[in-house]
């Protein structure tokens, strides 16, 4: 990494444990404290457009939105500048925070920033069999749960190709979810941008909104934090979407294309130099092997969030 436009370091580039797709460290400098991060562009499930994202963010970061300064952008490599906050659990968040990540959306939202690409999403992967037959064949520790839920992921696949998507498009974010999220004095911060691009507003909207009004299950989903979220982003200026399927197709297939992602480097079977360690694979795999098929089932129920007051 060249990193020597960020002033004369003070100590040891550290690593930050726990990425789910790059590896990221701190950095401190006789300029301040950077977060650097190394992209991992060998295997990405998507082509990654760096300058565009990048400029995106400045944008956003010019317009206020609470987020870490985008400082520079090279090949395989994002800096932004250091922000100290608190870890944001994988639980439901208060009615205020979520109102304040809503209205933070709708401003996004608002935005006028030119986006060159149309959106490059590509057919969910049907090979579900196939990677099932792998998994045995090379005696993963979690074969027999993808076996069987093999037609769950195939019906899954088909619900989010031929979901209809009321839009408009937005361009956004796309993975505001706790672990992408800091809380300093109360308040969001929103890290890691390097999935923005186009997307549905409802997939955008069903998305933020569940993930921050429910745990690490389906068990314990706060209706009253889901509606903050919608609520905020209507009070700074933004319009609902109708209610429909469309609002959740866009989470389960990013989980679903995650998990597979997942799966090819754990049935790879060696440590990869970029990217989340093994280990960390590993426990994706098997979150996504008992989350998907819980969430499938109650899609009916999320559904019902969209009308509760």
């Amino acid at each position: 990494m060249e990193l020597s436009h960020l002033g004369v370091p003070t100590g040891p580039m550290t690593r930050v444990h726990g990425g789910f797709a790059n590896r990221t460290y701190r950095l401190d400098t006789d300029r301040g404290s950077f977060a650097v991060k190394e992209l991992n562009l060998a295997d990405r499930r998507a082509a990654y457009h760096a300058e565009d994202v990048f400029r995106f963010e400045r944008a956003a970061f010019a317009a206020g939105i609470p987020m870490p300064e985008p400082i520079s952008v090279g090949h395989g490599t994002l800096v932004h500048r250091w922000v100290d906050g608190e870890r944001v659990p994988e639980a439901p968040v208060s009615q205020a925070y979520a109102f304040e990540i809503g209205a933070v959306l709708a401003r996004l939202h608002a935005l006028d920033v030119d986006w060159p690409r149309v959106s490059d999403e590509e057919p969910t992967p049907r090979d579900w069999p196939e990677l099932a037959d792998r998994a045995a064949a090379t005696r993963q520790p979690w074969a027999a749960d993808l076996a069987a839920h093999v037609g769950t992921f195939l019906a899954i696949a088909h619900l989010v190709d031929t979901c209809e998507r009321p839009g408009p498009v937005v361009l956004t974010h796309r993975d505001i979810q706790p672990w992408n999220l800091l809380s300093r004095h109360g308040r969001p911060v929103i890290l890691d941008w390097e999935l923005s691009g186009l997307l549905d507003l409802s997939g955008e909207l069903g998305s933020t909104a569940l993930g921050l009004a429910k745990g690490p299950g389906f068990d314990d989903i706060r209706p009253a934090v889901f509606r903050a979220v919608l609520d905020g982003y209507v009070a700074a200026g933004g319009a609902v979407p109708p209610p429909g399927p469309s609002w959740f197709a866009f989470m389960i297939g990013g989980w679903l294309g995650h998990t597979r992602w997942n799966i090819l480097r754990c049935l790879a079977g060696v440590e990869a130099s970029t990217g989340p360690e093994l280990a960390l694979s590993h426990e994706s795999v098997r979150d996504g092997l008992r989350g998907l098929p819980d969430m499938f089932g109650r899609l009916p129920d999320l559904q019902a969030l969209l009308t509760r007051r």
